[in-house]
């Protein structure tokens, strides 16, 4: 099943072109990566009986409604994890620590 990332596909219509091209690593926690699987596993079961049936691409369609408001709640989930920091924000912060005082 195909979206569109820049926010006006009936799938996604919520995610934002900036959101689509951040390609920054996240920390993803047991919890956190357990609710995706599920909401993964979820959408996909929906989004292939959608296809199965023929259903037809409308707004008021209650299978993508339940497609969006998964894929939102997924979105939610991940984008709410903290992002690793980059080797180059690393490298920074290692070195714009203060100097720790030396003790005689």
């Amino acid at each position: 099943m195909a979206a569109s990332i820049t926010g006006g596909s009936i799938l996604s219509p919520d995610l934002s072109a900036t959101e689509a091209r951040v390609e920054r690593k996240r920390h993803i926690d047991l919890q956190a990566g357990h609710a995706l699987e599920i909401l993964g596993h979820a959408i996909e079961y929906l989004a292939d009986e959608f296809v199965h049936e023929g259903g037809s691409c409308s707004a008021r369609n209650p299978c993508l409604q339940a497609i969006q408001l998964l894929m939102a709640r997924n979105r939610e989930i991940y984008f709410a994890c903290p992002e690793i920091p980059t080797f180059a924000e690393r490298w920074r912060a290692f070195f714009h620590r203060p100097a720790k005082p030396i003790r005689h």
